[in-house]
């Protein structure tokens, strides 16, 4: 099952995506939550298949006309993995990490497929990493890798946007990654129980103007899905609706000679396997 949120009267609100079609889950129930972060939390999955399976045609709106808004629209943790990918660390030239790299990014610093990314007037070194999100379901705190994946819900995409001269300010990464309208998430969270356990074995991708840029595996990750899991909540509560960014495979702007950074006018795309593409053009800051 795909869900997603869209723009409805100018709030967001929750739907589900089949084909070309996106059933208005607050037309079957006006009293449902408008987030799916509340949602997951109240709700489960298999009577809101029940719904859509039994849903009136009138609440089936074609896909084209909605306008989509961030899957998870206000995330409790918007957690991200750094240097997670074994051939991206190696481009780098970083050393491989022993344990997870984790840092926060912030609501403010991402926008939905197809709006416009902000490149900051306060840099021009405006890096692209294609990413793998993992979206909690139920709770974690303190959940061992072997039951982690029974937390994650589904599996959806983000760029983590990053300016790459602030991300080497100071001794870690939150100013490099949390610009506003710096990244995006989207376009839709494709429950797991659709793709291969942990999201293992995907392909992963980005392209710049048309062009491959990142190309790489999900069976390249250094710490999977369970172990992020893992680490993250043996430190905090996973709230449903909670995101988890997995890290970047190999092929970013500030690796290459020269470095290649996103500029106005750019539409840089992402992609993963089985869940689709988050696309969005880039703008300069006015």
């Amino acid at each position: 099952m795909r869900l997603l949120s869209f723009d409805k009267n100018g709030r967001p609100t929750p739907g589900i995506a089949r084909d070309d079609r996106v059933l208005d889950l607050s037309a079957l129930d006006p009293e449902m939550p408008r987030d799916w972060a509340t949602l997951l939390a109240e709700d489960n999955l298999e009577r809101l298949r029940a719904l859509a399976e039994h849903a009136p045609a009138e609440h089936w709106v074609p896909r084209d006309g909605v306008k989509l808004a961030l899957p998870i629209p206000d995330p409790p943790k918007i957690l991200c993995a750094g240097l997670n990918y074994l051939s991206h660390a190696r481009e780098v030239g970083m050393e491989l990490p022993r344990h997870p790299i984790l840092f926060a990014r912030y609501k403010s610093s991402l926008v939905a497929d197809g709006a416009p990314l902000v490149r900051p007037a306060a840099s021009e070194k405006y890096d692209y990493e294609s990413e793998l999100v993992a979206v909690i379901g139920r709770a974690a705190r303190n959940v061992p890798a072997s039951r982690a994946l029974d937390h994650v819900i589904g599996y959806s995409i983000l760029n983590d946007g990053s300016l790459r001269d602030f991300q080497k300010k100071g001794g870690q990464w939150t100013l490099g990654k949390n610009f506003d309208r710096s990244g995006s998430f989207g376009p839709e969270i494709v429950t797991a129980d659709g793709l291969p356990d942990g999201a293992r074995g995907l392909r992963i991708s980005a392209t710049l103007n048309g062009e491959t840029v990142q190309d790489g595996t999900t069976d390249d990750l250094i710490f999977d899905v369970a172990t992020l899991v893992e680490a993250a909540s043996e430190v905090m509560t996973l709230e449903p609706g909670t995101i988890i960014a997995t890290g970047t495979p190999p092929g970013v702007g500030m690796a290459r000679t020269p470095p290649l950074w996103l500029k106005p006018g750019d539409t840089i795309a992402c992609t993963v396997q089985g869940i689709g593409t988050l696309e969005n053009a880039v703008v300069a800051e006015s």
